[in-house]
C-alpha cells in the first residue's frame, strides 16, 4: 500500500495568523481551501500549544463556502450532522461518512485508471496534454469529481463505452444503491 504524502504544516501564531511552513509565508483560509482542492492534506497546529487545530478550521472553511451560497451539504445532511453530535454513545455517522469517501475516491482513481488504459485515444498524439486539460477543467468545475466516464469520445455524447467498463459502471452504480440503503437506514 502506497505511503501517504505528509501533510502541509500550517502554524496558527498568536495573532491568529496562519504560517505556511514549507514556502514560509502567511497564508489565508481561501489559499488553504486551495492546497486542499489540489489534492494536498494540511495539518494547522497551535504554535504556542501545539493543539491539532485543523479540524476547527477545516469546518470553519466549509461554514464559509455555505454562507456564500456554495451549497455541498443537503440541509438533511446537516440536520443529521448535528443530531449526531448530540446523540449520546458512539455516532455511525462519522464511520459511514468515512467509508462513504473512501468508497468515492476508490471509485474515482478507477475511473481515472481505465480512462488511461482502455480508451483508444490515449494513442493519439498529444492526447495527454488533451486529457490533462479535461481533468483540470473537471476539477475547476467539480471539485475535484470526475464527470466524464473512461473511454467517452465526443460523439458518444455521455454514453459509457462497452466491455470492461459497463462493468465499472456497473459496480459503482452497486456501491450507490448500497450507499443509499445505508443512508435510508440511518434515517
Amino acid at each position: 500500500m502506497a505511503e501517504k504524502a505528509k501533510p502541509l504544516l500550517i502554524k496558527r501564531y498568536a495573532s491568529r495568523r496562519l504560517y505556511n511552513t514549507e514556502t514560509s509565508d502567511y497564508v489565508t483560509l481561501e489559499d488553504i481551501s486551495g492546497f486542499i482542492r489540489d489534492g494536498r492534506e494540511v495539518q494547522i497546529v497551535d504554535l504556542k500549544s501545539g493543539d491539532d487545530l485543523t479540524r476547527q478550521y477545516l469546518l470553519q472553511i466549509i461554514a464559509e463556502h455555505e454562507s456564500r451560497g456554495e451549497s455541498v451539504l443537503p440541509v438533511d445532511v446537516l440536520n443529521d450532522l448535528v443530531r449526531s453530535y448530540m446523540t449520546p454513545g458512539a455516532s455511525v455517522v462519522p464511520q459511514f461518512l468515512q467509508a462513504s469517501f473512501d468508497m468515492l475516491r476508490d471509485g474515482q482513481s478507477r475511473v481515472l485508471e481505465n480512462m488511461n488504459t482502455i480508451n483508444p485515444m490515449s494513442k493519439m498524439p498529444g492526447f495527454e496534454v488533451m486529457q490533462a486539460q479535461q481533468e483540470a477543467f473537471m476539477k475547476a468545475m467539480t471539485g475535484s469529481l470526475p464527470q466524464a466516464w473512461p473511454g467517452m469520445t465526443p460523439s458518444e455524447k455521455g454514453t459509457p463505452a462497452k466491455g470492461d467498463q459497463d462493468e465499472s459502471l456497473e459496480a459503482i452504480k452497486k456501491q450507490l444503491s448500497d450507499l443509499q440503503e445505508k443512508l435510508s437506514k440511518l434515517k
